[in-house]
């Protein structure tokens, strides 16, 4: 067996981290604005800015990190250690995010600012090395694919726990204990995905193994920003990531609303309508690794965004309020395709990166994986300060005492617009701008990846352990 292969226990095991990442990104996504304005009574005009500020923050400290793993390591190695040392904080800060103290109304945006800051700052110091641990993992291109295959499915699957198992345990426990007690549920329940995700990183520590060694890069912040930006294929990325993102996060925070008020559901549809696109999300990380075994991956993610596109379209002008059976096909449709390119990106990044070395000379793969990063969290901000100013612009009313107010004809079709057209722009131009990447599999293996390995056997940069 060759020494660069990975077991299907170590694939798993690599899988069950971003599992545990998924805890937060798919509550952070779909059940966090949700939660803000209808169960914590946030004024959604206060919502844009706190969807905004503190992911800022957290772009920044991506690559603050990212330039702090590229500069140490430990025996245990570059990357794994961090499961160890935040796998506990990252539990607490979830609790405590989705805990709901009886404070003033100042007093609660007050405390949803800094728990969602603690948050973000405690989820960048373990994801960053993270989403940097493929890299290691092994040099081959196929098989990072393969491990970010396991990674997304699991992704996925953790993703479908959440948005299954949160809503409905939350609408049992106050239907049990009084409607006022809807906050209490939402805190028992994300408390349980927290201690589950706790275990999950310890899990993936124990399961990897760190095979690529890289000497520590001491390179002034400047330089290694020069030499990234000058990368040309990973600016790129970048791009598409902060774009992709917008359109990912965009449908995702709206996905309850227009289950409830577009379609008239309740907690159970509002459930079963996110199941239905994490579904689809989940059969695209199947279909992906398949089809990328007979067609090129990089016309994959190009073609697949621009079908999103065309699919958000129709939805908005097929489906009509209440339409339930077409709006469920629809929404499962445009989630499998959206993310048949999932595997793809979280694979070539490590590849761009290795372009970059080759061209330059130099290696800048913290400071890359926390600049992809920097980018998603962007993306992320941008989405929740559009997403909070969209609701206060088609005029949504949050709930009076618990109770859902009804809407108008003008916001309903405004949440319809937020989950199709405004999103399906961001997978336009996302799949436009990928016709500018060019490393596909065979100009990798025919330009790239006989130098990189090169140096790996000599010793030079990266050593394969």
């Amino acid at each position: 067996m060759r020494r660069d292969r990975l077991g299907v226990l170590e694939k798993i095991g690599f899988g069950s981290g971003d599992a545990a990442v998924n805890v937060v990104w798919s509550a952070v996504t779909i059940i966090l604005m949700y939660f803000y304005t209808d169960v914590y009574a946030l004024n959604p005009a206060h919502i844009a800015w706190l969807m905004f500020l503190p992911r800022l923050i957290d772009a920044f400290s991506d690559v603050i990190m990212g330039m702090y793993t590229d500069s140490h390591t430990t025996r245990r190695g570059r990357y794994r250690p961090y499961f160890l040392i935040f796998a506990v904080p990252f539990g607490l800060a979830v609790i405590l995010m989705f805990t709901t103290p009886d404070f003033s109304y100042s007093g609660k945006l007050i405390y949803a600012y800094l728990t969602y800051i603690l948050m973000i700052l405690v989820f960048t110091a373990i994801t960053i090395p993270y989403i940097s641990l493929p890299g290691v993992l092994t040099p081959d291109p196929q098989e990072r694919l393969s491990a970010n295959g396991y990674r997304l499915f699991f992704a996925k699957i953790a993703s479908l726990m959440v948005n299954i198992f949160v809503p409905i345990f939350a609408k049992y426990y106050a239907e049990q204990h009084g409607g006022t007690e809807l906050a209490k549920g939402y805190q028992i329940a994300m408390a349980a995905m927290a201690v589950m995700a706790t275990a999950l990183f310890f899990f993936c520590y124990f399961t990897t193994t760190e095979r690529v060694k890289h000497k520590n890069v001491h390179h002034p912040i400047g330089q290694q920003l020069k030499l990234l930006l000058r990368n040309r294929q990973w600016t790129i990325l970048a791009l598409v990531c902060i774009i992709g993102t917008m359109g990912y996060v965009l449908r995702g925070q709206v996905a309850l609303y227009y289950a409830q008020y577009f379609l008239g559901g309740s907690a159970r549809m509002q459930a079963a309508f996110v199941t239905t696109g994490i579904v689809g999300n989940i059969l695209a990380m199947v279909a992906s690794t398949w089809i990328t075994k007979r067609m090129c991956k990089i016309q994959l993610f190009r073609w697949s965004q621009l079908i999103t596109f065309i699919l958000c379209v129709s939805m908005y002008l097929a489906v009509k309020p209440e339409d339930v059976t077409a709006a469920f096909v629809f929404y499962f449709l445009i989630n499998f395709i959206v993310d048949l390119q999932g595997p793809v990106f979280w694979s070539i990044i490590s590849e761009s990166l290795d372009h970059g070395q080759v061209e330059s000379g130099e290696r800048v793969y913290g400071l890359g994986f926390g600049g992809i990063s920097f980018a998603q969290k962007m993306g992320m901000s941008l989405a929740g300060a559009m997403g909070g100013m969209l609701l206060v612009y088609f005029k949504y009313l949050t709930p009076v005492d618990g109770v859902a107010q009804d809407q108008s004809a003008f916001t309903v079709n405004g949440l319809s617009l937020m989950l199709t057209i405004i999103p399906g722009v961001f997978h336009l131009a996302m799949g436009l701008l990928m016709f500018k990447y060019f490393i596909t599999d065979k100009y990798y293996n025919e330009n790239i990846r006989n130098l990189v390995t090169h140096e790996e056997v000599n010793g030079d940069e990266p050593s394969v352990s």
